[in-house]
């Protein structure tokens, strides 16, 4: 967490520039300076206190907010001389968690007093949780929030700021995948940074998905450094699979929904069979995600995760990478409501025997890559399954 030196408040010298006071993520000051776009030593900042306030994790969700409490103080940043486009770009960023702002008297570290505009979620938006912690946030949602807000703010000055809240999880979900791609590593030979050149990077459409455009060169194998190359990518978070198996009974469960790429490449048949898949949500490990996912779109529990295998689906053209597992069951009952009404899902669900599983497998009736990946696995692994 970024320290800051404490200077004494001095007289405001520009009344025409606002004063702003950060109760909660803006206090870390790595993402201060990406949503303002310049580094602390060049933004007035001190820390100070808001009496007879608190500030609360909002329930279920990684961030805070504050109440009105007598006799409680809410720690800070005072924030001074911000200019219009300072406060358009708080605005673009805060919008997205549907805040607005009060004018309140705070006080410095010093005992000086001054008057700023506060960030206040809308009455009954939020429900508190917890007291919050600056230091317990950093520790386990500093990293993943400036990475969202780096993607956030690339986007300022070209959509506007409803766009952005309702694809902020999305965008979050994004930024936790990121992390998880700065950690992976296959063991392939060393490149230097001189390996790859940008010259251009643009983040150029947001909604459900993100689309980046990107001018760039790579060093060829032979040494010499390669012509530029016009690129886009389908920006996704990472995602796990999870076909359903009884060892006892020797079947899988597969779950059935409708899927609008399939349907906008015309072909005539957009319900897909296919394992159970979702989104790892932030903050979340691809085995939790396998087991919510597994009650959310087939409405069983999974005594056991088998890892299959973790891959790129689609590296050419997409950032998602999938984490597979052959899950195991007791596979009684299926479903004619699966899914989450909130995420727009109708899902059903089938249960196969293994030999006629495989047989669709073999005679071409399936059209979901990861589902035929993990037929093959089970395939292989079965007999080990079932002792």
């Amino acid at each position: 967490m970024a320290a800051l030196a404490l200077r004494k408040l001095t007289q405001k010298t520009r009344p025409d520039l606002a004063d702003l006071f950060f109760y909660g993520t803006l206090r870390h000051v790595p993402l201060l300076e990406l949503v303002l776009g310049r580094p602390a030593a060049a933004i007035a900042v001190f820390e100070a206190t808001l009496a007879d306030h608190a500030v609360y994790w909002v329930q279920d969700q990684p961030f805070p907010m504050i109440v009105a409490e007598a006799g409680h103080t809410a720690p800070g940043l005072l924030v001074r001389d911000l200019t219009e486009d300072d406060l358009a770009r708080l605005a673009f960023y805060e919008g997205g968690f549907d805040y607005g702002t009060e004018t309140l008297n705070v006080t410095a570290w010093d005992e000086t007093q001054a008057q700023a505009q506060v960030f206040f979620p809308k009455p009954g938006r939020w429900t508190p949780g917890k007291p919050w912690s600056l230091r317990d946030w950093v520790d386990a949602w500093g990293p993943v929030s400036v990475t969202a807000a780096a993607e956030v703010m690339a986007y300022y000055g070209k959509v506007g700021c409803d766009r952005i809240a309702d694809s902020f999880q999305a965008i979050r979900t994004r930024a936790w995948a990121k992390l998880a791609a700065r950690q992976r590593g296959s063991g392939a030979d060393s490149r230097s940074p001189g390996d790859v050149i940008v010259h251009r990077h643009t983040h150029a459409y947001v909604n459900y998905f993100g689309m980046e455009e990107i001018q760039i060169s790579h060093r060829h194998y032979d040494g010499t450094m390669g012509p530029v190359l016009d690129r886009s990518a389908l920006m996704q978070g990472s995602a796990v699979v999870v076909l359903p198996y009884d060892p006892q009974r020797d079947t899988v469960l597969l779950v059935e929904q409708f899927r609008p790429p399939v349907f906008l490449i015309d072909d005539p048949d957009p319900w897909m069979w296919e394992p159970v898949a979702g989104m790892i949500d932030p903050g979340e490990t691809p085995e939790a995600a396998a087991l919510r996912e597994a009650q959310e779109e087939a409405q069983i529990a999974l005594a056991h995760l088998e890892p299959a295998g973790r891959a790129y689906s689609s590296s050419g053209s997409s950032t998602e990478f999938l984490y597979l597992f052959v899950g195991l069951a007791d596979l009684t009952h299926t479903t004619q409501a699966g899914g989450k009404d909130t995420e727009g899902e109708d899902i059903r669900s089938q249960i196969i025997p293994f030999a006629d599983f495989i047989d669709r497998v073999d005679r071409g009736c399936f059209k979901d890559l990861p589902l035929l990946s993990l037929a093959h696995w089970l395939a292989r692994h079965r007999e080990r399954l079932r002792g």
